[in-house]
């Protein structure tokens, strides 16, 4: 799991303001903010990939360059994380796109536990690329869990990653049990989650912010 708050960065300025009530009204500011943690979180995955070295020609000569080997399909779970998908696709430029429409759906007991519904799916073939999961907000997991398992029907990748702006330790706790094999790229880990599955302290609702209520 790599962790960007464990560290001072700017990603920490960023985060304020994406957190603060006073700032919150400034949709187009949200959003922004929401796209340069996904830059910022970007940047940091691509030290992990794989790169080429090959010749690039320059007017005055040739410069060895690398280049990276593995296409890469960057999936976002539908609307809230848009901004985010944008900050990652500003990085990853000649990346693939898979959308998700996957929503809390109706509670299904007194303890307040809820379904996932899923509505929307579209991919590109996955076989043998780098998949990056990107939802702004992970509190349970379980939404992250259901589309990981949708989108291998569009073939294997061959490595996954997860990415969050804010996440809560048992989001974190129930995708390292139930998807081992995947990474993990987090702005902060907040304390834990409310009685109704909400992150405390979190922001509040990543896509009403971005976009407008419901």
């Amino acid at each position: 799991m790599f962790l960007l708050s464990q560290k001072p960065s700017i990603a920490d300025h960023y985060l304020a303001e994406l957190r603060d009530v006073n700032c919150q009204n400034d949709r187009m500011r949200f959003r922004r903010n929401m796209e340069r943690m996904g830059e910022l979180l970007a940047y940091e995955l691509s030290k992990t990939l794989t790169f080429r070295t090959e010749k690039v020609e320059t007017p005055l000569g040739t410069a060895p360059c690398r280049s990276m080997l593995q296409p890469i399909v960057l999936a976002t779970i539908l609307r809230a994380g848009l901004p985010f998908h944008q900050g990652f696709l500003n990085v990853f430029d000649k990346a693939d796109n898979a959308f998700i429409g996957a929503y809390r759906g109706h509670h299904i007991n007194a303890e307040e536990e809820f379904t996932v519904e899923m509505d929307y799916i579209t991919s590109p073939d996955l076989t043998g690329k780098i998949l990056v999961m990107i939802d702004p907000m992970l509190a349970t997991g379980r939404s992250m869990e259901k589309v990981y398992h949708a989108l291998l029907r569009f073939g294997i990748p061959s490595q996954t990653h997860i990415a969050s702006v804010i996440a809560s330790p048992e989001g974190v706790q129930y995708l390292q049990k139930r998807i081992p094999q995947c990474r993990l790229w987090l702005g902060a880990v907040d304390e834990k989650l409310n009685e109704q599955y909400y992150i405390v302290p979190g922001l509040g609702d990543a896509g009403d912010l971005a976009y407008g209520e419901k």
